[in-house]
């Protein structure tokens, strides 16, 4: 019966190899949660085969797809069903699967967050109720906001405050410094605490940003990872940690200025549009960073 269904939800589609659905990723594009090394690395971790599948027309290869049984591969769902849940944290991430713009390729597995760039690309796609975040240009921000964020690092600077590259520390010094200001912040440890630096170590080389120190100590840590696609950036924040004694600071805050800055002058320089993406439209000061954009479900 399950080989059955399992044959129903995979006509026309074809089993592939890691390999081809990396080539399709670098061909078409995807995000940060789709790209093969962060399915590879966090499959390997949940110790979950991913199986992959392509569309072909033609005899050319037109989507790709990874897959955990009847879900996309890193899904949720799966974790908790196979007793692993919160083992990894990527957020509610934009999910753009690998596909030419208009293949139309039927998708009849199950996901969640699938980006406005999905249409065409696959068929069989809901509108979700839910919304992405999405950050908006510097340049979009009013102009007091841009300026209350810069007055609030020259504070910063001006108490002895740091910005530090976060590629300066080790996996296991960003773990311990995020699930720290995670735990301060908000009272409970943070989603995948225990495998976190194990998760760091696979995922590092991806992270991008600043870390703030006061008095030589981590105030704000963000964990931001980036890959780039052939036609755009994908960047995903998937959740950040602040000491709470450092608020007049506005820590969280200029962290978010400088991270957004810098993520956007990156694009800006390789030519291509950012989507950088704050998870679920779910929280006001979103509001303040981002535009809420549709997603789809499968």
């Amino acid at each position: 019966m399950l080989n059955y269904i399992q044959a129903w939800r995979e006509r026309g589609w074809q089993v592939i190899d890691a390999l081809a659905y990396q080539q399709a990723w670098q061909r078409y594009g995807g995000s940060v949660a789709t790209h093969p090394l962060v399915v590879e690395q966090l499959a390997g971790l949940a110790q979950i085969p991913v199986r992959y599948l392509g569309w072909v027309e033609g005899g050319e290869l037109k989507a790709a797809v990874p897959a955990w049984g009847r879900h996309l591969a890193l899904s949720k769902d799966v974790l908790k069903r196979q007793g692993k849940k919160g083992l990894f944290d990527l957020g509610n991430a934009e999910i753009i699967l690998p596909a030419a713009v208009d293949a139309g390729a039927p998708l009849r597995h199950a996901g969640r967050y699938l980006s406005e760039l999905s249409q065409g690309r696959f068929s069989g796609l809901k509108a979700q109720a839910e919304q992405l975040a999405m950050a908006r240009p510097h340049e979009d921000l009013s102009k007091k906001f841009r300026y209350n964020q810069r007055r609030e690092l020259r504070l910063l600077e001006e108490a002895g405050g740091v910005v530090r590259p976060i590629g300066e520390f080790t996996a296991a010094q960003i773990a311990a410094m995020y699930c720290d200001l995670f735990q301060r912040r908000w009272g409970f440890p943070a989603v995948g605490a225990e495998r976190m630096a194990d998760v760091l170590e696979r995922l590092g080389h991806l992270l991008i940003g600043s870390v703030l120190l006061l008095d030589d100590a981590p105030i704000a840590i963000q964990l931001v990872y980036r890959v780039e696609a052939p036609e755009w950036v994908s960047v995903e924040y998937v959740n950040g940690g602040v000491d709470p004694e450092t608020r007049a600071f506005s820590p969280g805050s200029v962290l978010s200025f400088l991270n957004t800055q810098a993520a956007w002058e990156h694009a800006n320089a390789c030519g291509k549009p950012l989507r950088f993406s704050f998870g679920r439209a779910d929280r006001e000061y979103k509001e303040r960073w981002c535009n809420p954009v549709q997603v789809f479900q499968s």
